[in-house]
This record gives C-alpha cells, sequence and structure tokens, in this order.
C-alpha cells in the first residue's frame, strides 16, 4: 500500500497541471481599433504637409516630426487625405473627433427615412367595392411617403383578355391619383400586369 503523502503528491501535481495557464498566442487581444482612421502611429507615410489646430499651414515634415509637433499641443495627428502629394495629416484632438462624427452618424440615421413598398394585388374581375377598399388601405400607405406595387394576375384563359385586367388597374390609379404618382408605369411580366406608385406627399 502507497504512503499516504505519495497520493497526497501526485493529487496537487495533477491539480497544478490542470489549471496551468494557457498560451500566450491564446490569449485574446481586446486593444485593437474598431475604424480605419490614420491616427499617430497609424501614419506611416515618411513626409506629410501638416495643418494646425487652428488651421493654419505648417508646411511638409517628417513623419516624425508631425508626431512631435502634435505632441507639443497635447493633441494627435489625424491623416485627412492619404491620396494627396504628400498626404494630408491635421492636428486635432481625435477622441473629440470621434464623438462628433459618430454623433453626426446616429443623427443622420435617425432621420433617415425608409421608403417601403406595398403590394396590392387585383384580380382582372374584382368587384368596384372590392378596388375601392384596396385603394383605400393603399391611400393610407402612400399618405406615409411610401411606395405600392399594384399587380394584377391573370389566371389560365384570362390572358386572352387582358384588357379586363386593365380596366381594373385604371380604376384603381383612378383612385389614388390624387396622392400618387406612376414610378414605374404598368408592364405585362408572364400572368402578372403590374405597376409601381410613388407618394406625392414628401415626408
Amino acid at each position: 500500500m502507497r504512503p499516504f503523502y505519495l497520493f497526497r503528491r501526485n493529487k496537487i501535481i495533477s491539480s497544478f497541471q490542470f489549471n496551468s495557464p494557457r498560451p500566450q498566442n491564446s490569449v485574446k487581444k481586446t486593444n485593437r481599433n474598431d475604424n480605419n482612421d490614420l491616427v499617430n502611429e497609424r501614419i506611416r507615410f515618411p513626409e506629410v504637409l501638416v495643418i494646425g489646430p487652428e488651421g493654419e499651414q505648417l508646411g511638409k515634415m517628417s513623419r516624425y516630426d508631425a508626431m512631435r509637433k502634435a505632441e507639443e499641443y497635447d493633441l494627435d495627428l489625424l491623416c485627412v487625405a492619404p491620396a494627396a502629394h504628400p498626404p494630408v495629416c491635421k492636428i486635432i484632438n481625435y477622441g473629440k473627433y470621434r464623438f462628433q462624427a459618430q454623433k453626426k452618424a446616429k443623427e443622420a440615421k435617425k432621420n433617415q427615412k425608409v421608403i417601403e413598398v406595398k403590394e396590392v394585388q387585383l384580380t382582372p374581375q374584382i368587384s368596384d367595392h372590392d378596388i375601392e377598399t384596396k385603394a383605400k388601405a393603399a391611400i393610407k400607405f402612400l399618405q406615409d411617403g411610401n411606395k405600392v406595387k399594384v399587380g394584377v394576375r391573370y389566371r389560365g384563359r384570362q390572358l386572352a383578355h387582358p384588357e379586363v385586367g386593365e380596366e381594373s388597374l385604371n380604376k384603381f390609379m383612378n383612385y389614388v391619383k390624387d396622392i400618387a404618382t406612376v414610378d414605374t408605369p404598368p408592364t405585362m411580366e408572364g400572368r402578372w400586369l403590374s405597376c409601381l406608385l410613388a407618394s406625392k406627399i414628401k415626408k
């Protein structure tokens, strides 16, 4: 029978091996840039044209001298025109610059109007009452500044008389003519006669 201390020793060694730290290359890097801005150390051009924090021209200088100049102002060096000859860099407060850029992007997204397309399906022999009902639904959607795609579907022998479906579509167009304008004229695609209407109301 093994001595008790040997058992304990093996258990301690096993536990140490199990909890040993992971290899260094498996550690997740969290300090990564989340944009493509050429700022400070990311600027690799040997010579740049530098603009001061007040918009003054500081002239051409090496990348090293430009970064030292930005440090004198306790600010950052941002390349604003990398395709120029030489590339143009500006001394700015990069943190403030990024904050303002993100704020403008959020405001633009908030004010952006997403135009949707609502589909309305008719049949060649649809009743006038049903056309009026579908037109009222389309008008509400057009009032929001969106578009409406109106389609007439032909079945079987109905294709032999396309004028019947055209008449139904014209009746529908007559209901919405005060609020809608034709964005795409009626076209025949297979068994579908359709057109796209846009709202006259600008949101």
